[in-house]
This record gives structure tokens, C-alpha cells and sequence, in this order.
């Protein structure tokens, strides 16, 4: 898959990439999508895993992962794609930025162009987005995607010690 947008390129992961994720877990950049500082150890093996849902093209299985590549630079800034809730049977997007990456925008312009492919590519009519509720800027990114706030209530997301409060989004297919 490859979507590009102004600055960005969103691309399928490739090996190479396994530095640029690491660094972004460190800097706590992923901690939301379940990347934790010690995932060196398994980055790798990750990086193959998602190649191979990225063939199967199947929203439905498990998550789908991509690459926020800068245009300019070729710098991986971040991470965007989908996962699949199997308690809620919907599939919501996700993202994730470096550190060095955030307040420039790059997280909307990311996600309101996967979001665009997914409704347009897959057999969907909704894309959902769990945030917790102190994540303002993730919260900010979706709405500003055209995301509609549908509920707030406390949820226990897999990669979430406990129940914690949460937003959730939803954004419908025209």
C-alpha cells in the first residue's frame, strides 16, 4: 500500500524500519498501541508479522501497520493504520508519532488519508477510535479527521493495565 498526501508518504514497513520504531517506543511515542521500551528485542520479528498481515489485506484479522514517511527528508516520523476490536467487532485506526515529529500536523494528515483509503479500499462502513480521555492530542487528530464523538465511558483496551475513561469516535462512510 502507498498513500501520499502533502509531506507524507504512507507506505507498507519494510525491515529497515526496525530502528525508526524502536526509537519512537523509547521516546514513549507508541506506548498507546502497545509498543513498550524494551521492544528492541522483539521489533524484528513484529516488523515480519505485519508484513505478513499487510498481504493478507484483511482489516478484520488482527491490525494493519504502516510507515509515515516525510516526502522531503524520507524520515519515518510515525505509524498509522488499523486494528481490529474484536470486543466492540469493529476495526479503529491508529497512529502514533516520534517525539521529534509532533505539533506539525503530521498525525492529521496521516490519519484523515488512511482513514480515507480504509473507507474507500475495504468492505467497511465505519472506522471507530478509542482514545483515552487525557490524550487531548490524539483525541484532537480525529476530530479534526471528521471523527464524531459518540460515547465516553471506561474501557479496557489489550494493551491497558486496567479500565481507564475513554473516548469513543466514529467515523461513517458517505
Amino acid at each position: 500500500m502507498r498513500i501520499e498526501t502533502e509531506r507524507l508518504i504512507i507506505r507498507d514497513l519494510e525491515q529497515s524500519d526496525e530502528k525508526a520504531f524502536v526509537e519512537m517506543a523509547s521516546d514513549g511515542s507508541m506506548n498507546d498501541v502497545g509498543f513498550d521500551p524494551d521492544c528492541g528485542e522483539w521489533m524484528a520479528g513484529w516488523i515480519v508479522e505485519a508484513q505478513d498481515l499487510e498481504k493478507k489485506d484483511d482489516p478484520r484479522i488482527e491490525y494493519l501497520a504502516y510507515v509515515m514517511e516525510e516526502k522531503e527528508t524520507g524520515k519515518t516520523v510515525g505509524t498509522v493504520g488499523s486494528s481490529y476490536y474484536e470486543d466492540l467487532e469493529k476495526v479503529g485506526i491508529t497512529f502514533g508519532v516520534g517525539a521529534a515529529y509532533r505539533c506539525k500536523g503530521y498525525a492529521t494528515e496521516a490519519a484523515k488519508a488512511y482513514a480515507g483509503y480504509f473507507l474507500e479500499h475495504y468492505d467497511e462502513t465505519e472506522m471507530i477510535a478509542t482514545i483515552r480521555e487525557d490524550n487531548i492530542p490524539s483525541w484532537k487528530v480525529v476530530e479534526k479527521v471528521g471523527f464524531t464523538l459518540t460515547e465516553t465511558r471506561m474501557y479496557q483496551d489489550i494493551t491497558d493495565d486496567a479500565e481507564k475513561l475513554t473516548r469513543f469516535y466514529s467515523l461513517k462512510k458517505n
